[in-house]
This record gives C-alpha cells, structure tokens and sequence, in this order.
C-alpha cells in the first residue's frame, strides 16, 4: 500500500512538476533569443521612422506587438505613425490602449492632439488636462490645453493655460499668444501690458545670449594655454631626434 502511494506521488510529480521545470527552462533558453529579436525590431522601427519608411515602421511595431501584446511604448509609437499619416482613428486607438496599459502621460497628450486635429474640443480639453494632471511640468501641455480652450471660446482659460506654460518657460513666443488673444477680444488695457512684458523678456534674453557670449569666450580662452602646450609636446622629440643623429655622426668622426 505505501509503494502504491509513493507511485502516484511520483506520477503526479512527474505530470504536473517536471512539465514546468521543461517550460520554464524552454523559456529561460529563448529569452536572449526573445530579447535580441526584440531589440532588432525596435531598431528598425526607429530607424524606418527616422527615414520616414512609415510601412516598415508598422510591421516592425506590429510584429512586437504580436509578441508582447501589452507593449504600450509600441502602441504609443504606432499611434504617432498612424497620426502622421491622418489615420486619425487608429491613432486614437493606439494612444487609448497605451495609456490603459501605463498611465502615460504623453499617450494622452498624443490623443488630445488627434481630437484637437479632428475638431473634437472637449475631448481634447479633457485629454491635456488628464495629461497635466499627471505630468504638471511640461509646458507644451499647456499650450496644447490653450489652443484647445481657445477653439472653444474659452479665451480666459485659454491665457491662464498660457499663462501656466510662460511660468514654466518664459519666452516671447507664449507671450505673443497671449497677446493676440487680449487683441482678438479687444482687451486694450491688457494688450498693452503684455506687449510691456514682451519688451521686458526681449532685454532679458538679449542679456541672457550676451552673459552666454562672454561666458563662452572665457572657457575658449581657459583652453588655449592647453593647446600651446599640447603643441610644444609635440614639437620636442623631432628636437630630440635630430640632436641624437648629430651625436651619433660626432662618435663616427672620432672612431675614424
């Protein structure tokens, strides 16, 4: 009766564990396989990006897509390749399945530029604020919730959006913005003032370039000393050399 029951014991090992041991060992033996084969298409699909191959792109991502169906840095790639190529729809689907899979900010971003593209407002106002919810830094999220709440008319939300991007990078670009709007709505008083901050942010980054200027020039200066020498090192073994060959022609004129 024991030797029975260590029988099935041992049968039942054999069924269920040993299975496991082989799979799990199968899978360790094709994981750098797996992982080169992975890196191999990810090159190709930046680099087909890059050349602007959009079809190679594709099957590249969706072929890493077919081994890793929850890989949302490829949707989010594909959704960019599909954005480009005005294939609004399926750029949307790709960004929605990336940000269920990693709440990723720049998927949602990505899809509030589709919905902003495709006239879908709100959707895009909902979108950028999801996105600056989650990444509240990033001063492109701002302008994109600005031209979003512009669309709508919303233009008091739309300079306090752009008012936003100018805190976290002031610039005369954002301000010109800001501008227009006060001009569009025949705001006069506050047209007047920001055309005041732009006047005030141009002298600050001309300061800016000339401190950068100056600072550049000194470091250049740091440097040549380094140079001079780097040369006089450089110059010294062919003095070495000649006085050498001299020396030696000297002892041959004495043994003769």
């Amino acid at each position: 009766m024991i030797a029975i029951f260590a029988i099935l014991i041992f049968v039942v090992y054999l069924s269920f564990f040993f299975p496991v041991e082989e799979k799990v060992k199968e899978k360790e033996e094709r994981s750098p396989k797996y992982n080169a084969q992975m890196r191999k298409l990810w090159q190709v699909a930046q680099t087909s990006m890059k050349e602007r191959k959009p079809f190679r792109a594709e099957k590249a991502l969706l072929t890493i897509l077919k081994f890793d169906e929850k890989n949302a840095a490829a949707y989010n790639r594909l959704g960019i390749l599909y954005a480009k190529d005005q294939k609004y729809d399926e750029a949307v689907e790709c960004f929605e399945i990336a940000q269920s899979l990693d709440n990723n900010p720049a998927s949602i971003h990505n899809a509030g530029l589709i919905y902003l593209e495709t006239g879908e407002y709100e959707k895009a106002e909902m979108a950028f604020l999801q996105a600056i919810q989650l990444e509240g830094d990033v001063p492109s999220r701002y302008m994109a919730l600005a031209k979003a709440e512009e669309k709508m008319g919303n233009m008091k939300k739309a300079v306090e959006a752009l008012e936003n991007s100018y805190e976290l990078d002031p610039n005369v670009a954002t301000l010109r913005q800001i501008l227009a709007i006060y001009e569009t709505t025949g705001d006069t008083e506050a047209a007047t003032a920001v055309t005041a901050r732009i006047e005030e942010q141009i002298v600050k980054d001309n300061e800016a370039k000339k401190k950068h200027a100056a600072r550049t020039t000194v470091e250049a200066k740091k440097k040549l000393p380094i140079r001079k020498a780097t040369k006089a090192v450089v110059k010294a073994p062919s003095k070495v050399v000649s006085s050498t060959k001299s020396a030696v022609k000297s002892i041959k004129r004495k043994r003769i």
